[in-house]
Protein backbone atom coordinates (compact mmCIF):
# COMPACT_ATOMS: atom_id res chain seq x y z
CA UNK A 1 0.00 0.00 0.00
CA UNK A 2 1.59 3.34 -1.00
CA UNK A 3 2.58 5.94 1.58
CA UNK A 4 0.52 9.07 0.96
CA UNK A 5 3.04 11.56 2.47
CA UNK A 6 5.53 10.68 -0.27
CA UNK A 7 3.14 11.54 -3.08
CA UNK A 8 2.85 15.25 -2.51
CA UNK A 9 2.65 18.06 -0.02
CA UNK A 10 0.89 17.43 3.30
CA UNK A 11 -2.83 16.92 2.94
CA UNK A 12 -5.13 19.18 4.94
CA UNK A 13 -8.28 17.07 4.85
CA UNK A 14 -10.61 20.01 4.31
CA UNK A 15 -13.62 17.71 4.55
CA UNK A 16 -12.94 17.07 8.22
CA UNK A 17 -14.43 19.65 10.56
CA UNK A 18 -11.61 19.43 13.11
CA UNK A 19 -8.91 20.15 10.53
CA UNK A 20 -10.94 23.03 9.09
CA UNK A 21 -11.19 24.63 12.55
CA UNK A 22 -7.43 24.24 13.09
CA UNK A 23 -6.78 25.88 9.73
CA UNK A 24 -8.95 28.86 10.63
CA UNK A 25 -7.27 29.22 14.04
CA UNK A 26 -3.78 29.18 12.54
CA UNK A 27 -4.88 31.55 9.82
CA UNK A 28 -6.19 34.05 12.37
CA UNK A 29 -3.04 33.71 14.51
CA UNK A 30 -0.77 34.30 11.53
CA UNK A 31 -2.92 37.21 10.36
CA UNK A 32 -2.84 38.92 13.78
CA UNK A 33 0.87 38.27 14.15
CA UNK A 34 1.67 39.71 10.73
CA UNK A 35 -0.58 42.78 11.01
CA UNK A 36 0.44 43.66 14.59
CA UNK A 37 4.11 43.09 13.80
CA UNK A 38 4.06 45.24 10.67
CA UNK A 39 2.23 48.06 12.45
CA UNK A 40 4.53 47.94 15.48
CA UNK A 41 7.78 47.91 13.50
CA UNK A 42 6.54 50.53 11.02
CA UNK A 43 5.40 52.96 13.73
CA UNK A 44 8.65 52.68 15.66
CA UNK A 45 10.75 53.01 12.51
CA UNK A 46 8.69 56.05 11.47
CA UNK A 47 9.34 57.60 14.88
CA UNK A 48 13.09 57.16 14.48
CA UNK A 49 13.02 58.64 10.99
CA UNK A 50 10.87 61.56 12.15
CA UNK A 51 13.27 62.37 14.99
CA UNK A 52 16.24 62.10 12.61
CA UNK A 53 14.80 64.52 10.04
CA UNK A 54 13.62 66.82 12.85
CA UNK A 55 17.21 67.43 13.86
CA UNK A 56 17.26 65.23 16.93
CA UNK A 57 20.61 63.62 17.63
CA UNK A 58 20.05 59.89 18.02
CA UNK A 59 22.24 57.53 19.99
CA UNK A 60 24.52 54.92 18.40
CA UNK A 61 22.26 52.17 19.71
CA UNK A 62 19.39 53.64 17.68
CA UNK A 63 21.19 52.66 14.46
CA UNK A 64 21.20 49.02 15.59
CA UNK A 65 17.50 49.27 16.38
CA UNK A 66 16.66 50.79 12.98
CA UNK A 67 18.36 47.91 11.18
CA UNK A 68 16.57 45.48 13.48
CA UNK A 69 13.20 47.06 12.66
CA UNK A 70 13.90 46.91 8.92
CA UNK A 71 14.86 43.24 9.23
CA UNK A 72 11.69 42.54 11.23
CA UNK A 73 9.53 44.24 8.60
CA UNK A 74 11.20 42.29 5.81
CA UNK A 75 10.67 39.03 7.71
CA UNK A 76 6.97 39.68 8.26
CA UNK A 77 6.36 40.81 4.67
CA UNK A 78 8.19 38.09 2.74
CA UNK A 79 7.38 35.21 5.09
CA UNK A 80 4.36 36.18 7.16
CA UNK A 81 2.10 37.44 4.37
CA UNK A 82 2.40 34.39 2.03
CA UNK A 83 2.08 31.95 4.93
CA UNK A 84 -1.00 33.78 6.19
CA UNK A 85 -2.64 33.44 2.77
CA UNK A 86 -1.58 29.80 2.64
CA UNK A 87 -2.96 29.09 6.12
CA UNK A 88 -6.47 30.13 5.05
CA UNK A 89 -6.36 27.55 2.26
CA UNK A 90 -5.76 29.91 -0.66
CA UNK A 91 -3.23 28.86 -3.23
CA UNK A 92 -0.06 30.96 -3.30
CA UNK A 93 1.53 30.85 -6.74
CA UNK A 94 4.81 32.75 -6.75
CA UNK A 95 6.61 30.88 -9.47
CA UNK A 96 10.01 29.27 -9.08
CA UNK A 97 11.87 32.60 -9.15
CA UNK A 98 9.48 34.23 -6.70
CA UNK A 99 9.89 31.35 -4.25
CA UNK A 100 13.67 31.58 -4.41
CA UNK A 101 13.72 35.36 -3.90
CA UNK A 102 11.24 35.43 -1.02
CA UNK A 103 12.91 32.55 0.81
CA UNK A 104 16.33 34.13 0.24
CA UNK A 105 15.18 37.53 1.56
CA UNK A 106 13.62 35.86 4.59
CA UNK A 107 16.88 34.13 5.45
CA UNK A 108 18.81 37.40 5.10
CA UNK A 109 16.36 39.34 7.28
CA UNK A 110 16.45 36.57 9.87
CA UNK A 111 20.25 36.73 9.92
CA UNK A 112 20.36 40.52 10.16
CA UNK A 113 17.87 40.34 13.02
CA UNK A 114 20.09 38.08 15.10
CA UNK A 115 23.22 39.95 13.99
CA UNK A 116 21.96 43.41 14.91
CA UNK A 117 20.66 42.14 18.26
CA UNK A 118 24.04 40.57 18.97
CA UNK A 119 25.94 43.71 17.94
CA UNK A 120 23.64 45.85 20.09
CA UNK A 121 24.34 43.64 23.09
CA UNK A 122 28.11 43.80 22.53
CA UNK A 123 28.05 47.58 22.05
CA UNK A 124 26.08 48.12 25.27
CA UNK A 125 28.45 45.83 27.16
CA UNK A 126 31.37 47.94 25.96
CA UNK A 127 29.53 51.14 26.91
CA UNK A 128 28.87 50.16 30.54
CA UNK A 129 32.14 48.31 31.12
CA UNK A 130 34.17 49.68 34.09
CA UNK A 131 37.40 51.56 33.53
CA UNK A 132 39.59 48.71 34.73
CA UNK A 133 38.09 46.20 32.30
CA UNK A 134 39.64 45.30 28.95
CA UNK A 135 36.46 46.25 27.11
CA UNK A 136 36.86 49.83 28.32
CA UNK A 137 39.68 50.30 25.79
CA UNK A 138 37.12 49.95 22.98
CA UNK A 139 34.76 52.69 24.21
CA UNK A 140 36.35 55.47 22.17
CA UNK A 141 36.45 53.36 18.97
CA UNK A 142 33.24 51.33 19.14
CA UNK A 143 30.90 53.99 17.72
CA UNK A 144 33.09 54.35 14.61
CA UNK A 145 32.40 50.77 13.52
CA UNK A 146 28.64 50.63 14.08
CA UNK A 147 27.67 51.29 10.47
CA UNK A 148 30.32 49.02 8.97
CA UNK A 149 29.39 46.20 11.37
CA UNK A 150 25.73 46.33 10.35
CA UNK A 151 26.62 46.42 6.65
CA UNK A 152 28.86 43.40 7.23
CA UNK A 153 25.90 41.43 8.61
CA UNK A 154 23.80 42.19 5.50
CA UNK A 155 26.66 41.08 3.23
CA UNK A 156 27.60 38.02 5.32
CA UNK A 157 24.10 36.58 5.50
CA UNK A 158 23.52 37.47 1.86
CA UNK A 159 26.50 35.31 0.88
CA UNK A 160 25.83 32.45 3.29
CA UNK A 161 22.22 32.05 2.18
CA UNK A 162 22.92 31.98 -1.57
CA UNK A 163 22.48 28.24 -1.21
CA UNK A 164 18.71 28.77 -0.93
CA UNK A 165 18.63 30.25 -4.43
CA UNK A 166 19.77 26.83 -5.67
CA UNK A 167 17.65 24.51 -3.51
CA UNK A 168 14.26 26.25 -3.21
CA UNK A 169 11.51 25.65 -5.75
CA UNK A 170 7.75 26.16 -5.95
CA UNK A 171 5.70 23.26 -4.60
CA UNK A 172 2.71 23.28 -6.91
CA UNK A 173 4.63 23.27 -10.18
CA UNK A 174 6.60 20.16 -9.28
CA UNK A 175 5.41 16.60 -9.86
CA UNK A 176 8.33 14.69 -8.31
CA UNK A 177 7.42 15.32 -4.67
CA UNK A 178 9.58 12.47 -3.36
CA UNK A 179 12.73 14.57 -3.98
CA UNK A 180 11.39 17.62 -2.13
CA UNK A 181 10.80 18.71 1.45
CA UNK A 182 7.64 20.71 2.01
CA UNK A 183 7.82 24.31 3.39
CA UNK A 184 4.30 25.42 2.56
CA UNK A 185 3.99 27.20 -0.77
CA UNK A 186 7.69 26.43 -1.42
CA UNK A 187 9.80 23.29 -1.15
CA UNK A 188 13.49 22.48 -0.95
CA UNK A 189 15.39 19.88 -2.92
CA UNK A 190 16.53 16.91 -0.86
CA UNK A 191 20.20 15.92 -0.72
CA UNK A 192 22.09 13.12 0.95
CA UNK A 193 22.62 13.28 4.71
CA UNK A 194 26.27 14.38 4.48
CA UNK A 195 25.47 17.31 2.18
CA UNK A 196 22.53 18.40 4.30
CA UNK A 197 24.66 18.21 7.45
CA UNK A 198 27.30 20.44 5.86
CA UNK A 199 24.63 22.93 4.79
CA UNK A 200 23.17 22.95 8.31
CA UNK A 201 26.60 23.52 9.87
CA UNK A 202 27.33 26.37 7.45
CA UNK A 203 24.02 28.06 8.23
CA UNK A 204 24.19 27.51 11.98
CA UNK A 205 27.79 28.70 12.48
CA UNK A 206 27.08 32.49 12.29
CA UNK A 207 23.91 32.09 14.37
CA UNK A 208 25.71 30.02 16.98
CA UNK A 209 28.46 32.61 17.31
CA UNK A 210 25.92 35.41 17.69
CA UNK A 211 23.91 33.53 20.32
CA UNK A 212 27.11 32.73 22.22
CA UNK A 213 28.14 36.40 22.19
CA UNK A 214 24.68 37.47 23.35
CA UNK A 215 24.77 35.05 26.28
CA UNK A 216 28.26 36.19 27.29
CA UNK A 217 27.53 39.92 27.05
CA UNK A 218 24.19 39.47 28.82
CA UNK A 219 25.83 37.75 31.78
CA UNK A 220 28.51 40.47 31.80
CA UNK A 221 25.91 43.28 31.84
CA UNK A 222 23.90 41.55 34.57
CA UNK A 223 27.02 41.35 36.75
CA UNK A 224 27.76 45.05 36.10
CA UNK A 225 24.21 46.07 37.01
CA UNK A 226 24.30 43.93 40.15
CA UNK A 227 27.61 45.46 41.22
CA UNK A 228 26.26 48.93 40.54
CA UNK A 229 23.15 48.21 42.62
CA UNK A 230 25.28 47.05 45.52
CA UNK A 231 27.36 50.22 45.33
CA UNK A 232 24.29 52.47 45.17
CA UNK A 233 23.03 51.09 48.46
CA UNK A 234 25.88 52.91 50.21
CA UNK A 235 25.38 56.18 48.35
CA UNK A 236 22.59 58.51 49.40
CA UNK A 237 23.24 61.36 46.98
CA UNK A 238 20.33 61.62 44.56
CA UNK A 239 22.33 63.29 41.81
CA UNK A 240 24.52 60.24 41.28
CA UNK A 241 21.50 57.98 41.09
CA UNK A 242 19.76 60.19 38.51
CA UNK A 243 22.81 60.32 36.26
CA UNK A 244 23.28 56.57 36.12
CA UNK A 245 19.60 55.61 35.81
CA UNK A 246 19.21 56.25 32.03
CA UNK A 247 22.14 53.94 31.29
CA UNK A 248 20.69 51.31 33.61
CA UNK A 249 17.27 51.55 31.96
CA UNK A 250 18.77 51.25 28.48
CA UNK A 251 20.86 48.25 29.56
CA UNK A 252 17.82 46.53 31.10
CA UNK A 253 15.84 47.11 27.91
CA UNK A 254 18.61 45.56 25.82
CA UNK A 255 18.85 42.62 28.24
CA UNK A 256 15.10 42.09 27.90
CA UNK A 257 15.40 42.23 24.10
CA UNK A 258 18.31 39.77 24.05
CA UNK A 259 16.73 37.32 26.49
CA UNK A 260 13.49 37.39 24.48
CA UNK A 261 15.38 36.68 21.27
CA UNK A 262 17.37 33.80 22.80
CA UNK A 263 14.19 32.18 24.17
CA UNK A 264 12.31 32.47 20.87
CA UNK A 265 15.39 31.38 18.90
CA UNK A 266 15.82 28.28 21.07
CA UNK A 267 12.15 27.40 20.66
CA UNK A 268 12.35 27.97 16.90
CA UNK A 269 15.48 25.80 16.62
CA UNK A 270 13.71 22.99 18.48
CA UNK A 271 10.93 22.98 15.91
CA UNK A 272 13.47 23.26 13.08
CA UNK A 273 15.26 20.16 14.36
CA UNK A 274 11.96 18.29 14.51
CA UNK A 275 11.22 19.46 10.99
CA UNK A 276 14.69 18.42 9.76
CA UNK A 277 14.32 14.86 11.06
CA UNK A 278 10.85 14.50 9.54
CA UNK A 279 10.92 13.16 6.00
CA UNK A 280 7.69 14.88 5.00
CA UNK A 281 6.69 17.41 7.71
CA UNK A 282 2.99 17.88 8.35
CA UNK A 283 1.04 21.05 7.64
CA UNK A 284 0.64 21.56 11.40
CA UNK A 285 4.40 21.40 12.03
CA UNK A 286 5.17 23.78 9.15
CA UNK A 287 2.70 26.43 10.30
CA UNK A 288 3.62 26.13 13.98
CA UNK A 289 7.27 26.67 13.04
CA UNK A 290 6.23 29.72 11.02
CA UNK A 291 4.32 31.23 13.96
CA UNK A 292 7.22 30.71 16.36
CA UNK A 293 9.76 32.06 13.84
CA UNK A 294 7.81 35.32 13.58
CA UNK A 295 7.28 35.89 17.31
CA UNK A 296 10.38 38.02 17.88
CA UNK A 297 9.68 40.22 14.86
CA UNK A 298 6.21 40.92 16.26
CA UNK A 299 7.09 41.36 19.95
CA UNK A 300 10.42 43.25 19.77
CA UNK A 301 9.08 46.72 18.75
CA UNK A 302 6.71 46.73 21.71
CA UNK A 303 9.56 45.85 24.07
CA UNK A 304 11.35 48.98 22.84
CA UNK A 305 8.41 51.38 22.98
CA UNK A 306 8.59 52.25 26.70
CA UNK A 307 12.27 53.21 26.62
CA UNK A 308 11.87 54.91 23.23
CA UNK A 309 8.99 57.05 24.52
CA UNK A 310 11.21 58.56 27.20
CA UNK A 311 13.94 59.24 24.63
CA UNK A 312 11.45 60.94 22.32
CA UNK A 313 10.13 63.13 25.16
CA UNK A 314 13.68 64.29 26.00
CA UNK A 315 14.34 64.99 22.34
CA UNK A 316 11.20 67.09 21.92
CA UNK A 317 12.11 69.09 25.04
CA UNK A 318 15.59 69.78 23.65
CA UNK A 319 14.10 70.77 20.28
CA UNK A 320 11.72 73.25 21.94
CA UNK A 321 14.59 74.79 23.86
CA UNK A 322 16.59 75.09 20.66
CA UNK A 323 13.73 76.83 18.83
CA UNK A 324 12.85 79.13 21.75
CA UNK A 325 13.32 82.86 20.92
CA UNK A 326 14.75 83.54 24.38
CA UNK A 327 18.11 81.88 24.75
CA UNK A 328 19.90 82.33 28.05
CA UNK A 329 23.44 81.10 28.36
CA UNK A 330 24.56 80.31 31.86
CA UNK A 331 28.09 80.61 33.02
Amino acid sequence: MPHLPLQGPPLRHKGQGRMAVIEVIYGVILLLQTVIGILGNSSLLYRYMFLYFSGCKLKCTDLFLKHLLVANLLTLLVRGVPHTIEAFGWKVSLGDVGCKILFYLHRISRGVSIGSTCALSVFQAITISPRDHRLAELKAKAHKYVGSTLCLFWILYGLVNIIFLLTITETYTTTNFTSLKFHGYCSSIRHNKITESLYAALLFLPDGLCVGLMLWTSSFMVSILHRHKQQMRHIHRTNVSSVSSPVSRATKTILLLVSTYVCFYTLSCTFQICWSFTYNPSWLLVNTSTVIAGLFSTVSPFLLLSCDARACMCCFVSMRKRKSPIHIKNG
